[in-house]
């Protein structure tokens, strides 16, 4: 099958939607599918330190096409990217057609998808992630209405989890069994635990890796270290958009010999990062499924986190990690101490999750599971829809990167 996988984001861009692409291609490839990535980037450097920038890296056996964001750019002009990316879709499949579009984000990359989809008479597998669940479609009309179109119309909508499309139906009105629970997974063999563990070791180490946003719980993690009891060390891994902020609270809080900065990881050097670490922490508001998290998991760390949609679909209370309510400062003090004062706690935390981890979350049975509904869908093309919409004010063409 030739298939054509549309990008949000790719690396050098560390994010879930990053991960995901990566490890999907990778088990197309394998399968022996024919793929083109099609990815946006941005090239701008101010743009670029909020999530890393510059051109997709190449991938074996597949085609990779970088498209710049230039609109997004320049004053949020998703529209213009839009028309881009249709574009690109367009001029591969006339050299040589594809026989399935898979988009991830549904808005600005799956309403181009969709819309190449339909004048392509191809059919269309959109993959709802993030942000992209959470927020996209209540900041204006012109994204509530693509949004709408996107989730009524996309030949298959694949999502990480029950709890996200329960938001997602709540928000929007998507019906339930339009949905196809895809669960986040890891890769087992990249992501493993250190291989000699070290027994109490002191400090406990504990580590925050991703973006760097508050989004994330990143400062709600710096506001809980004060008071939190025993040995600790902390390390904060990523970019994003708050970590100018995140320095200057850790300064005023009196962290900066507790707390390190480590910025920008490398993927290939992230299974290491986990294995200098003890606990990972994720004070997170909403995730689509945690990328990060299962990671931590499958390096044998401890998993401190959150209720929070996309993170209880994986993660049950004093089980297999430590929940609280997301803002939720003082609890978050508290599990903290818990785990770090309590070695036998942690030890359970981790051994069970590194267990579900590897029974569980595996790439093999989800790119499995994907290709299936490749050929399920395989010549059924795109649903008509409207592509017309409306443009209105929204707070995303001002910070198009929050989106």
């Amino acid at each position: 099958m030739r298939i054509c996988f549309v990008s949000r984001r790719f690396f050098p861009a560390i994010s879930g939607m990053s991960i995901y692409a990566i490890n999907l291609l990778r088990q197309l490839v394998a399968a022996g599918h024919d793929v083109t990535m099609i990815s946006q980037y941005y090239g701008d450097p101010a743009r670029a330190r909020v999530y890393g920038g510059g051109p997709p890296p190449p991938v074996p056996g597949v085609r990779v096409v970088g498209l710049e964001a230039l609109g997004e750019q320049d004053g949020g002009d998703f529209e213009r990217d839009i028309d881009a990316l249709v574009e690109a879709i367009a001029r591969d499949h006339a050299v040589n057609p594809f026989d399935m579009l898979h988009a991830q984000y549904g808005y600005p990359t799956g309403w181009a998808t969709m819309i190449a989809a339909q004048r392509l008479g191809l059919p269309c597998v959109l993959s709802i992630q993030g942000g992209d669940g959470h927020w996209v479609g209540s900041c204006c009309e012109t994204h509530r209405l693509a949004m709408v179109r996107v989730l009524d119309h996309a030949g298959a909508l694949l999502i990480g989890g029950n709890s996200f499309a329960g938001e997602v139906h709540d928000r929007l009105g998507t019906p339930l069994d339009r949905f196809t629970i895809v669960p986040g997974a890891v890769d087992t063999d990249h992501f493993t635990p250190a291989s000699h563990a070290i027994v109490a070791p002191e400090p406990v180490r504990l580590l925050y890796h991703g973006r760097v946003d508050r989004r994330k719980g990143v400062l709600d993690f710096l506001m809980a270290l004060p008071d939190v009891r025993g040995d600790w060390q902390a390390t904060i891994s990523g970019i994003g958009p708050d970590v100018d902020p995140a320095q200057a609270l850790a300064t005023e809080l009196g962290l900066t010999d507790r707390v390190t900065f480590s910025g920008y990881a490398d993927y290939d050097a992230v299974p290491e990062l986990y294995r200098e670490h003890d606990v990972f922490v994720s004070p997170t508001y909403a995730e689509g499924f945690s990328n990060t998290i299962l990671e931590a998991m499958a390096c044998g760390l401890a998993v401190v986190s959150c209720h929070a949609v996309g993170v209880v679909d994986c993660v049950r209370d004093d089980e297999n990690g430590l929940l609280t309510d997301p803002g939720d400062v003082p609890a978050l003090t508290a599990s903290l101490t818990r785990v770090i004062t309590d070695t036998n706690l942690r030890t359970r935390l981790a051994t069970a999750a590194l267990e579900e981890c590897r029974r569980v979350y595996s790439w093999d049975a989800v790119g499995q599971q994907i290709v299936g509904i490749y050929r399920d869908l395989r010549n059924q093309p795109q649903a008509a829809f409207d592509t017309d919409l409306p443009i209105t004010p929204c707070r995303f063409r001002s910070e198009p990167h929050l989106l």
